[in-house]
């Protein structure tokens, strides 16, 4: 059976392989469309053909940029655009609304209200930008130039719980980061992506200038045995935010 088509909107290169990378790469392999949305991080940065040869491994199409900085480090926009914080929330979201409109998911998928894990601004910002548009896009009154009307059937975000978040929050309190999570009931959908690890493994080596850095995730992982690496890559979650749990639902998760 195949899946339904999947649009992932994350903030920086690399939080597309961290956050989703397991279920992009199952949802490619299965022949279902799949494409990635990036917040921060301009085309003419030098993080943008990593996240072209990410998504190139994942099967995800070629990026899809929203052109805005990140909100700690200057090099993300070399020709000087605004950073996504500060950017006016209706410009933001209409730039959404119009890859919405563009790829015409059945789902899409981004970040959790807390920013995951370690609260980034941008993390927050990219959910608040997601909720909106995500509805936005199926109302042909608002954004009219962004192309027709697409109405989404179901959104979803990535998320750690309190006893999922296992390893993964150990790795990330060694080097002083903030662990935050989200009870156990607030997470709807868990997947075990353990056959697409490698794939997933190989998405995040993609991006070579963050595995080189000492206190990244990717940094982080890079320099765990492959087991241990492997147990923490190896399982995504994910909390259904909207429009809820229906009942013989065609558009879930990995339905």
């Amino acid at each position: 059976m195949l899946l339904p088509s999947l649009l992932a909107v994350f903030a920086h290169p690399d939080d597309e392989c961290l956050l989703a990378g397991g279920v992009l790469a199952q949802h490619a392999a299965a022949g279902a469309r799949t494409a990635v949305v990036t917040a921060t991080w301009t085309a003419d940065s030098h993080r943008a053909p990593e996240l072209a040869d990410a998504l190139n491994v994942l099967g995800a199409g070629a990026p899809r940029l929203l052109g805005y900085a990140d909100a700690r480090n200057p090099a993300s926009a070399p020709g000087g655009a605004v950073r996504l914080i500060d950017a006016p929330l209706d410009e933001a979201v209409g730039r959404l609304v119009s890859h919405i409109r563009a790829f015409r998911p059945d789902i899409v998928v981004g970040h959790d209200a807390l920013g995951q894990l370690t609260g980034h601004p941008d993390h927050q910002r990219s959910h608040q930008i997601t909720l909106l548009a995500v509805e936005a896009s199926g109302l042909a009154h608002l954004y009219p130039r962004a192309g027709a009307p697409w109405q989404t059937s179901a959104l979803y975000a990535a998320t750690h719980s309190e006893t999922g978040v296992g390893r993964l929050g150990t790795l990330l309190e060694t080097v002083g980061k903030s662990v935050l999570t989200v009870s156990d009931a607030y997470v709807t959908t868990t997947v075990d992506v353990g056959l697409w690890a490698a794939v997933k493994w190989a998405a995040i080596l993609a991006h070579e200038g963050e595995v080189a850095r000492e206190r990244s995730l990717p940094g982080l992982l890079a320099r765990l045995p492959e087991t241990e690496r492997d147990e923490i890559i190896s399982t995504e979650s994910f909390t259904r935010l909207t429009p809820g749990p229906v009942a013989g639902d065609p558009h879930r998760l990995l339905a």
